[in-house]
């Protein structure tokens, strides 16, 4: 098949380039011609494990191209839409301009038959005005949320662990004629993956949307909640690790996801739960997702805390302390910096008086563009250099195997925050650090 992917971020780069890996044939459009370049030359302009072995996969074969020109989508069968929505300026809802945009470029190259598949999480009612623009084009509309995991996206897009078509349906909630093409469409894209017996979910517009905004706040809520629990250990000398243990062999609750710690960041949870919190107002039922609030709040207390422990081994105060943050990126496999518990932790100590230095194995650049005022350095021991007290903020492998006695040995203090609850507190304790942890005694 024929297919255009429109907008080249995160989601559709790993979008296209897997999609050229299945055999189909792929255009990829973005409005940054930088961008665009580096993905043309096969290089991928942000960090994703896999990714760059997979263009680099289908470089030679010719099935994928990239273009800043819209009118290179003509021709496809099926117009993946994947721009971003982030969190608007000063309010909750979604800024949808680069849907808007990137939909009314694409209109006029549209073809009867032609489908717009919707990957791009967005407000419920969104495919629905979409869906209504497309009248007179022969065109029609799906919707396809995508649940990629940064650090895991290639995986995921190649072998997800569920599909979701969201299509035209009838008053009773089945697909129309224009719903069947869609989905025949969706199929032939999706062959591989649904011969590997990938869950097929067929639903309408509505549904469709929820889903992904649905997931991700019910996983915000379990995250959040075990923190909340680590809240209540710190106040009675009990163990969050333990306790999550214990109520994690409950077949109905899991252990997945109940690590306490620092909290979620990232581009996704966190604006994507303020988003539903304001389309849930915008539609009058503001009550059924009143519970998000506290979810959000539990998870930006959280990094206050870290601060608070900080300064706890650092004998009262920060001021004047040299600290070193192991970690920028809001998770281990990533450079992404967006909203991320480890940078919000470092500026917010270096703006109440500490010399902060932040080390990542990926996410120095992202970090220091963001934050030019703090120090930075290649290597969790050169960041280490002298510091009283540091701070695990992001749990990548390299830092949950550090070796105390070395980190020790390049330390004024060995005064340890683990923020993500990941290293062994007797080990530590054993090679002559103070450790302190969230929601541990």
């Amino acid at each position: 098949m024929r297919i255009s992917v429109i907008g080249c971020g995160y989601l559709g780069a790993v979008h296209a380039a897997s999609m050229a890996s299945l055999g189909h044939d792929v255009v990829g459009i973005d409005v940054d011609p930088d961008k665009i370049a580096r993905l043309a030359a096969g290089t991928a302009p942000f960090y994703e494990p896999g990714l760059p072995e997979l263009l680099a996969e289908v470089s030679g074969t010719g099935r994928l191209t990239f273009s800043t020109d819209m009118a290179d989508a003509a021709g496809a069968q099926i117009h993946f839409l994947c721009v971003g929505t982030p969190q608007k300026h000063g309010e909750f809802r979604a800024d949808l301009s680069y849907v808007e945009s990137a939909f009314e470029d694409l209109r006029p190259h549209l073809a009867a038959g032609d489908v717009v598949a919707g990957k791009s999480t967005v407000p419920v009612g969104t495919a629905e005005d979409l869906a209504a623009r497309l009248t007179g084009t022969g065109a029609s509309l799906a919707w396809n949320p995508e649940f990629l995991r940064e650090g895991f996206a290639v995986q995921d897009t190649l072998h997800p662990d569920r599909l979701v078509y969201g299509l035209p349906t009838d008053d009773e909630g089945v697909p129309t004629a224009e719903g069947d093409a869609a989905r025949a469409l969706l199929d032939e894209v999706y062959a591989t993956p649904l011969s590997e017996g990938t869950p097929l979910v067929v639903t309408d517009y509505a549904t469709a949307q929820l889903v992904k905004v649905a997931a991700n706040s019910f996983l915000a809520t379990k995250i959040s909640f075990i923190n909340a629990m680590a809240e209540l250990c710190e106040a009675t000398g009990a163990d969050v690790t333990r306790l999550a243990d214990a109520i994690g062999y409950d077949a109905r609750i899991g252990r997945r996801f109940l690590n306490a710690g620092l909290g979620f960041g990232g581009g996704c949870l966190p604006k994507d739960i303020r988003a539903f919190m304001a389309r849930a107002g915008e539609l009058g039922v503001d009550q059924a997702l009143s519970f998000l609030r506290e979810v959000d709040a539990i998870n930006m207390r959280r990094r206050v805390r870290m601060v608070d422990l900080a300064r706890e081994v650092s004998a009262g105060s920060i001021v004047g302390k040299r600290v070193t943050v192991l970690g920028a990126a809001f998770k281990p496999d990533s450079d992404d910096v967006r909203d991320s518990p480890a940078l919000s932790v470092a500026a917010q100590m270096q703006l109440q008086g500490a010399h902060v230095t932040v080390t990542d194995p990926q996410a120095v650049e992202n970090a220091r563009a963001k934050w030019p005022d703090l120090k930075y350095a290649a290597t969790a021991l050169e960041a280490a250099q002298g510091a009283d007290v540091v701070v695990l903020a992001t749990e990548w492998a390299e830092y949950r195997d550090l070796d105390p006695d070395a980190l020790g040995g390049v330390v004024a203090h060995r005064a340890i925050v683990d923020g993500r609850n990941v290293l062994d507190p007797k080990a530590w304790r054993a090679a002559g650090w103070t450790y302190r942890a969230l929601g541990r005694p």
